[in-house]
């Protein structure tokens, strides 16, 4: 499961959503939500653990979430998903938030958290991960 490379400032994982943070994530100060950024990393988890489990899955719970630096307006959003451990119906993931800033060509990571998931069936039901 995890994809560590060597290097720990470059990102690690699967980039899953990649957005341009928007005048519209701001709250009335002008800085980007946490929460806009939260739920961005909670969809980039999803589709990630959706692929593993070959079907839907639900978020249960966020382990923890670590906020290194700010988003901003305009800057580009990439999300990063590495799989941490599958258990029998449940995957944790770790998320790891990177920016590129306007204007700019390098990558700073912002945010980092982990996110557990768990597949279901279709009466939205706990079933086991390797079962569609």
């Amino acid at each position: 499961m995890r994809t560590r490379g060597i290097m720990e400032n470059e990102p690690q994982g699967e980039v899953t959503v990649r957005t341009m943070a928007m005048p519209r994530d701001t709250n009335p100060m002008g800085d980007i939500f946490g929460g806009y950024l939260l739920s961005q990393m909670d969809i980039a988890g999803g589709i990630y653990t959706q692929k593993i489990a070959r079907g839907r899955t639900v978020t249960i719970a966020v382990d923890s979430m670590t906020f290194h630096k700010p988003l901003y307006v305009g800057d580009v959003l990439c999300c990063y998903c590495d799989t941490i451990k599958i258990g029998r119906t449940s995957i944790a993931v770790k998320v790891e938030a990177w920016t590129i800033r306007q204007f700019k060509s390098e990558r700073e990571k912002i945010t980092e958290g982990v996110f557990t998931y768990v597949a279901i069936d279709d009466n939205h039901k706990p079933r086991p991960v390797d079962q569609p």
